[in-house]
């Protein structure tokens, strides 16, 4: 079995382009954060004044990408040109790890929004051999996010698998690394009535490459909405503290894409993800002293 192996560590946040100003005139705030990631697609062909912005951005942090339109589960062939760019990006900015969405985004055209794959076990297969192929094509192991979704794919009745059972039926054929996101099991958890903490206790440890935590929409009470556009709720910071019992301390990063605080708010709640893994490591200390 694999081991992820990632040079992170700490409290990561999603860099923005709304972000980067504030950012680089608060240097002292800044220093609170570990790492970044950014959607590569959003970067890889920027020229000019931006560029230079952002590669003075990843000159000081550590970096890692979480892409956006890889597609992964799509009927159509993988966009070896698009594979390219990303391939070129990481070497460029030095990222030290690539991750996607384990969904899809595309068929004849882009459907701007990731669609859950049927769990099943062709889409298995299929999936599983789709991820070689990227790993193989940029000579590194990527991870795979599982995503929110609101309707199961192809229905219930056409659900040959649980959703952890599918995530780790890809993780384990396609020998990749995994994109925990705690928000998306709370999310998914509620929306289709299953036990997050069960399914984040329930995959496995020693692929995952890190973590992300963000907040959502409450449509209702049964019905949440992944929109990163508010602060993460206590619910979902207990799921974290799961998360670091079960699998230990991971690197862990704050996504936020819009409705922003301000920055001491923002870069607040990234504390709060260190705060949490230094409490999980004192824990973790002190059972192994028992």
């Amino acid at each position: 079995m694999m081991t992820a192996d990632v040079p992170l560590s700490g409290a990561g946040l999603g860099l923005r382009r709304a972000l980067m100003g504030p950012l680089a005139e608060a240097p002292e705030l800044a220093g609170a954060i570990d790492f970044m990631e950014v959607a590569p697609e959003n970067w890889a062909r920027l020229g000019g004044r931006l560029r230079r912005q952002f590669r003075a951005f990843t000159e000081r942090y550590p970096f890692v990408c979480h892409g956006l339109s890889l597609s992964l589960g799509s009927p159509s062939p993988l966009d070896f040109e698009f594979l390219a760019d990303v391939r070129d990006f990481l070497r460029e900015h030095k990222v030290r790890c690539y991750t996607e969405h384990l969904s899809y985004c595309s068929d004849d055209g882009h459907l701007y929004d990731l669609m859950p794959i049927p769990f099943t076990e062709e889409a298995v297969h299929y999936a599983a051999g789709r991820i070689r192929q990227v790993q193989d094509f940029l000579g590194q192991r990527i991870g795979i996010e599982h995503v929110s979704y609101y309707a199961a794919p192809g229905g219930v009745a056409a659900q040959q698998l649980s959703e952890l059972e599918f995530v780790n039926a890809v993780l384990a054929e396609a020998d990749c690394g995994l994109l925990l996101d705690v928000n998306n099991a709370y999310v998914n958890g509620i929306n289709h009535g299953y036990d997050a903490a069960e399914f984040i206790r329930g995959l496995p440890g020693e692929r995952i490459m890190y973590l992300h935590i963000a907040g959502h929409y409450d449509e209702a009470d049964d019905l949440k909405v992944d929109t990163h556009g508010s602060n993460v709720i206590e619910p979902v910071w207990a799921l974290l503290d799961v998360a670091y019992r079960a699998h230990g301390v991971k690197p862990t990063l704050l996504e936020r894409d819009f409705n922003f605080p301000a920055l001491p708010d923002l870069l607040a709640e990234v504390q709060r993800i260190r705060v949490a893994q230094q409490q999980a490591a004192g824990g973790a200390r002190r059972e192994a002293r028992r």
